[in-house]
């Protein structure tokens, strides 16, 4: 008989999404990936006095790295907490940025209100790809900037993923957020919007007394982690810290030749002129 698939409920997707962001404390994340949110500001070649918007800005990585070039900044995100942290670092450093509570799939700002539009590992977690790429090209003026940092499919970081995924498995429906880590889905998303694009694989590398230290503190305060780990009974909790600890030692630069690792996680940086 024939079977009928039904579409997702973004809309509840969504609210989980918060809920996982919300949970364990990705400041503490978002501290050991600042040198990301630097150098696509960087490679984004921000104007200072222009009006730049971060989307799913989390601690406000990207946010500030723009302020310092001297830019007007906004940044969104739908999770209170990370909006104060960015907010009190903003603060510390007499910075030009404000904070505002939204979802990306729905900005809550006015047509063509900025010069740039950055997300760093952010917009790519959203549900509707779609619609979340349509809202950063509406947020941005024509001829504006487009800067993105997303884990790449193929690098620790996906790889990562891809053993959570297989004890909590993902929504059914959605698309996986590691395909903004790739050419041909940005192209896709974006489409007749680029005027002109520029990718380069990055890497962020990840250091660690050991495999051991990287899974006790992703599990604590990464919050798909996090979550990942509270689904699961005590015996698949440590099936999937031992399958963790063995993927950090496969990735480890230094080969299992001390205790401590670096895992070299690859990423996606593109900046795209707009039409």
């Amino acid at each position: 008989m024939p079977t009928t698939q039904t579409s997702p409920d973004l809309a509840a997707v969504t609210e989980r999404q918060q809920q996982t962001w919300s949970s364990g404390n990705f400041a503490k994340v978002a501290s050991r990936i600042v040198l990301s949110s630097e150098l696509l500001a960087d490679a984004a070649d921000l104007h200072a006095g222009w009006r730049v918007l971060d989307v799913a800005c989390g601690t406000g990585n990207a946010a500030i790295a723009a302020a310092r070039a001297g830019a007007h900044v906004v940044g969104i995100d739908y999770v209170p907490q990370l909006l104060a942290d960015a907010e009190a670092r903003s603060r510390a450093e007499g910075l030009d940025a404000e904070f505002r509570v939204g979802d990306i799939q729905h900005l809550p700002v006015p047509d063509g209100s900025f010069d740039a539009v950055l997300s760093v590992f952010g917009s790519m977690f959203a549900p509707d790809h779609r619609r979340t790429a349509a809202e950063i090209v509406r947020a941005a003026r024509p001829g504006g900037i487009v800067g993105l940092a997303s884990w790449t499919p193929d690098g620790f970081v996906g790889d990562m993923f891809r053993v959570i995924s297989t004890f909590v498995p993902p929504p059914a429906g959605v698309s996986s957020p590691l395909l903004w880590g790739t050419l041909p889905h940005l192209d896709d998303l974006f489409g007749n919007a680029i005027a002109t694009a520029e990718s380069v694989e990055q890497t962020c590398t990840f250091r660690f007394a050991s495999a051991e230290e990287f899974v006790a503190f992703f599990r604590r305060w990464y919050g798909p982690t996090f979550k990942a780990f509270e689904a699961l009974d005590p015996a698949g909790r440590d099936q999937l810290a031992a399958e963790l600890t063995d993927l950090a030692r496969r990735w480890d630069r230094y080969g299992g030749s001390e205790n401590a690792v670096a895992l070299p996680s690859a990423y996606l940086q593109t900046v795209i002129t707009l039409r």
